[in-house]
């Protein structure tokens, strides 16, 4: 056996060009959903968080002022809220001063 000897290749085969290029394609494929799937648990924790933090900040103003906040603006200004506006949408329905208000948060992005 002389390993320095030409030997007879079978040339260009279609099967090993398509198997690697098939094998790329879906471990990119596998990529983009776990990147899909990450992204979407980020959108999900942010709009719990901003929930938090508009409660928490509801809860504080009732709690140093004696009545709820009459507006969302009251709570951008007076208590630091800040949230992507691009993002979500919140509905702030004030009851009355002793009632806590009605917060609805929306997401404006579509999920899938």
């Amino acid at each position: 056996m002389n390993r320095f000897s030409k030997t007879s290749g079978k040339g260009f085969s279609l099967r090993s060009f398509i198997l690697p290029v098939v094998l790329f394609l879906f471990f990119i494929g596998l990529f983009l959903k776990g990147v899909s799937g990450i992204n979407a648990t980020s959108d999900r924790e942010s709009q719990r968080t901003l929930q938090n933090a508009l409660n928490r900040s509801v809860i504080h103003c009732y709690a140093i002022e004696g009545r709820y906040p009459p507006s969302l603006n009251y709570l951008e200004e007076h208590y630091g809220i800040i949230y992507d506006e691009n993002k979500f949408f919140v509905d702030y329905q004030p009851v009355a001063s002793n009632i806590m208000p009605d917060i609805t948060i929306i997401s404006l992005e579509a999920s899938e």
